[in-house]
Protein backbone atom coordinates (compact mmCIF):
# COMPACT_ATOMS: atom_id res chain seq x y z
CA UNK A 1 0.00 0.00 0.00
CA UNK A 2 1.71 3.36 -0.60
CA UNK A 3 1.75 6.03 2.33
CA UNK A 4 -0.58 8.27 0.75
CA UNK A 5 -3.04 5.77 1.08
CA UNK A 6 -2.78 4.69 4.31
CA UNK A 7 -1.97 8.44 5.49
CA UNK A 8 -6.07 9.10 3.74
CA UNK A 9 -7.46 5.86 5.68
CA UNK A 10 -5.99 6.99 9.12
CA UNK A 11 -7.15 10.80 8.61
CA UNK A 12 -10.40 9.44 7.72
CA UNK A 13 -10.37 7.26 10.54
CA UNK A 14 -9.78 10.15 13.14
CA UNK A 15 -12.15 12.09 11.45
CA UNK A 16 -15.05 9.18 12.40
CA UNK A 17 -13.38 8.96 15.84
CA UNK A 18 -13.61 13.21 16.38
CA UNK A 19 -17.27 12.99 15.52
CA UNK A 20 -17.88 9.63 17.54
CA UNK A 21 -16.15 11.61 20.32
CA UNK A 22 -18.64 14.57 19.99
CA UNK A 23 -21.57 12.97 19.60
CA UNK A 24 -20.89 11.60 23.19
CA UNK A 25 -19.37 14.73 25.02
CA UNK A 26 -21.99 17.16 23.35
CA UNK A 27 -21.35 20.19 21.53
CA UNK A 28 -18.62 22.21 22.43
CA UNK A 29 -19.56 25.10 24.64
CA UNK A 30 -20.00 28.05 23.16
CA UNK A 31 -18.32 31.57 24.61
CA UNK A 32 -20.51 35.10 23.85
CA UNK A 33 -23.87 35.65 23.65
CA UNK A 34 -26.12 33.02 23.42
CA UNK A 35 -28.14 32.27 20.20
CA UNK A 36 -31.91 33.55 20.64
CA UNK A 37 -33.97 30.12 20.93
CA UNK A 38 -37.55 30.37 20.96
CA UNK A 39 -37.89 27.18 23.19
CA UNK A 40 -35.95 29.05 25.95
CA UNK A 41 -38.00 32.71 25.22
CA UNK A 42 -41.33 30.49 25.59
CA UNK A 43 -40.74 29.12 29.32
CA UNK A 44 -42.55 30.72 31.95
CA UNK A 45 -41.42 33.25 34.16
CA UNK A 46 -42.40 34.90 37.06
CA UNK A 47 -44.70 37.32 37.77
CA UNK A 48 -43.46 40.39 39.25
CA UNK A 49 -43.62 41.09 43.28
CA UNK A 50 -46.43 43.35 44.54
CA UNK A 51 -45.95 45.81 46.75
CA UNK A 52 -47.53 45.74 50.15
CA UNK A 53 -49.86 48.24 51.42
CA UNK A 54 -47.18 49.48 53.40
CA UNK A 55 -44.41 49.96 50.97
CA UNK A 56 -46.75 52.04 48.76
CA UNK A 57 -47.32 54.22 51.50
CA UNK A 58 -43.88 54.35 52.55
CA UNK A 59 -42.42 55.04 48.58
CA UNK A 60 -45.73 57.79 48.30
CA UNK A 61 -44.37 59.44 51.25
CA UNK A 62 -40.68 59.37 50.20
CA UNK A 63 -41.49 60.91 46.93
CA UNK A 64 -43.97 63.57 48.64
CA UNK A 65 -40.71 64.90 51.10
CA UNK A 66 -38.71 64.76 47.69
CA UNK A 67 -40.98 66.93 45.87
CA UNK A 68 -41.09 69.27 49.14
CA UNK A 69 -37.17 69.58 49.14
CA UNK A 70 -36.67 70.15 45.17
CA UNK A 71 -39.64 73.02 45.88
CA UNK A 72 -38.07 74.35 48.63
CA UNK A 73 -34.76 74.16 46.72
CA UNK A 74 -36.36 76.07 43.51
CA UNK A 75 -38.19 78.88 45.41
CA UNK A 76 -34.39 79.54 47.01
CA UNK A 77 -32.75 79.58 43.93
CA UNK A 78 -35.04 81.92 42.32
CA UNK A 79 -34.45 84.64 45.39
Amino acid sequence: MPTEHILSLLIAERDKLNRAIEALQGPARRRGRPPKNAAIAATPTKPPRQKSAAQIARDKAASARMKAYWAKRKKAAKK
